[in-house]
């Protein structure tokens, strides 16, 4: 995969929404900063995030983080775990899960490994790797 010219990171990417202020978004793309490696494939100008709560600090809280990448389908994430940095986490952590997922459902034919274990008994990966070369 070739890289990125403007790669995308939570810190450009990020929008606060409801139940959030924008002295927020500092501590808030902190701790989301785990996920730059996983968005770092995409194009920054093309990717939006947006984390938002609903009864902050209540019980029954709940944390919301979407995920726009154009030409894809919109992600959502949710959290109703009680301490807001436990919801934050839950969200970022599942937003990089369905990221993974959603890229290899999309671009298997680009993993050699998926590739290796397609390969018919008897034929050698060599051969069939010059053979996938030779149609490309």
């Amino acid at each position: 995969m070739s890289a990125v010219a403007n790669p995308a990171t939570v810190a450009e990417c990020l929008r606060v929404g409801a139940g959030f202020s924008q002295g927020d978004r500092n501590w808030i793309a902190e701790q989301f900063a785990t996920l730059d490696a996983r968005l770092a494939g995409f194009h920054a100008d093309a990717t939006e995030l947006e984390v938002s709560v609903k009864d902050r600090n209540a019980r029954g809280q709940k944390v919301t983080l979407e995920c726009w990448v154009a030409g894809r389908q919109k992600i959502v994430t949710t959290s109703s775990e009680e301490d807001l940095h436990a919801a934050l986490n839950d969200v970022r952590d599942d937003l990089r899960r369905r990221l993974n997922d959603a890229k290899t459902r999309q671009e298997p034919r680009h993993n050699k490994h998926l590739r290796e274990t397609d390969q018919p008994e008897g034929v050698p990966v060599q051969a069939a790797e010059r053979a996938d070369a030779e149609t490309a």
